[in-house]
């Protein structure tokens, strides 16, 4: 089973974020930064299947500047094979990643592609489909379970109100949702053992991104709560309010 995991190098969600005094990025100052939790779901599945298999190999890929190859080492010390970074600096849009990210696959031998499903810095969900269709590969997203069987991948995704069960021969990719297994920790010896596998590093020129950051801003403050009063004659004054002012209803 030979199964490529990309992964991303994302802030900390518990970190406090501050937008940088340009407005035009976070200050990074601080910040502790670590693999995306959702890429997490996708490479523990990756080493779940070459241990049901028996051999093959998981490879983690990234893009992105020098210091994402903590996150690589991350991804080793969790039982990941080898490491591969394509270096690169300045913003991305997703498919600016796609297209990179599809370019160094396509020149890799491979039965699965994982992903998480988002990342949590941007949340854009683009990045996994864009992949799939630029290597003519079949997709499935927001993935909570999945089963091989003779080269043949039945996962199941979160759908508004239920659940999608869909087939597809491999090769083909799969973007993991929460829920699809628990990744397991790093031990000492996995940590150990990392700092001897291989982690290949390559410059790449990436293409001009069609979208341009305009701006970052905080979210408003929330006004402060309001009191209307006890008892059940206030409800004709709250629903007025919730009609009116609030406008929810």
């Amino acid at each position: 089973m030979r199964s490529i995991v990309c992964v991303k190098r994302v802030p900390d969600s518990e970190a406090r974020v501050r937008i940088a005094g340009d407005g035009s990025a976070i200050d990074s100052s601080g910040v502790k930064y670590v693999m995306n939790p959702y890429d997490e779901f996708a490479l523990e599945q990756a080493l779940q299947l070459k241990e049901a298999a028996g051999e093959g190999t998981v490879t983690a890929i990234t893009l992105g500047s020098d210091e994402a190859k903590e996150t690589l080492r991350s991804a080793l010390a969790m039982g990941a094979d080898e490491g591969v970074l394509l270096r690169s600096d300045g913003s991305m849009d997703g498919l600016v990643v796609a297209r990179a990210l599809a370019d160094e696959i396509s020149q890799r031998e491979f039965d699965l592609v994982l992903f998480g499903k988002q990342a949590i810095d941007d949340d854009n969900m683009q990045v996994p489909a864009m992949v799939a269709q630029l290597l003519s590969l079949p997709c499935a997203t927001v993935v909570v379970d999945m089963t091989l069987d003779s080269g043949t991948v039945t996962a199941k995704r979160e759908v508004e109100g239920g659940h999608e069960i869909v087939e597809f021969e491999l090769p083909g990719v799969i973007a993991a949702q929460k829920g699809l297994n628990e990744p397991r920790y790093p031990s000492l010896k996995g940590i150990m053992a990392a700092k001897r596998k291989p982690l290949e590093e390559k410059d790449v020129t990436v293409s001009e991104p069609g979208l341009e950051l305009l701006g970052l801003a905080p979210p408003p403050a929330r006004p402060e709560p309001q009191i209307v009063g006890e008892g059940p004659e206030v409800v004709p004054e709250l629903v007025r309010r919730l009609r009116e002012e609030a406008k929810v209803l």
